[in-house]
């Protein structure tokens, strides 16, 4: 579950490009990049504690971003950090009208630990996930590109 940061991108924000050979491996990939981008060695958060994220929206990018964004609100409401996941994305079927449109939910129980400033080195303060510049592909690999508001 690779991703890396791409320099130069847009100049006061960080940007990572995530991938997954799965939908659920593309979300913990992007999910583990916004929090290196945060605290420096992921292998040090603990799951001490566990939260469970349900979440849907109307397509694959916006669950995504939705789900990024929860990981965000959890460090500023909780202090918390995740760095282990167990993700769980289906489609459901819903008709409008003569429309059948579909949903994507979400569920995922996050693990992790407070911040400790003796134990974690922090690295930046991400404050939102930009829509700027969000790219989401699906090919033979499901690939995100994200910039991070800090």
């Amino acid at each position: 579950m690779p991703y890396k940061f791409i320099d130069g991108v847009v100049v006061a924000d960080i940007t990572f490009e995530a991938s997954g050979d799965t939908l659920e491996e593309l979300f913990e990939s992007s999910a583990n990049a916004v929090t290196n981008a945060m605290i420096d060695k992921l292998e040090r958060i603990e799951a001490k504690e566990e939260r469970k994220i349900t979440l849907e929206a109307e397509t694959e990018e916006k669950l995504l971003h939705k789900f990024l964004d929860e990981i965000l609100f959890y460090k500023d409401a909780d202090n918390i950090v995740f760095s282990k996941y167990k993700i769980k994305i289906k489609e459901k079927k819903a008709a409008h009208g003569c429309d059948e449109r579909s949903n994507f939910i979400l569920e995922c129980i996050a693990k992790g630990e407070e911040i400790d400033n003796a134990k974690h080195t922090v690295l930046t303060d991400v404050k939102a996930v930009s829509w700027h510049m969000f790219k989401f592909e699906k090919g033979k690999q499901w690939k995100v590109q994200v910039v991070l508001d800090v």
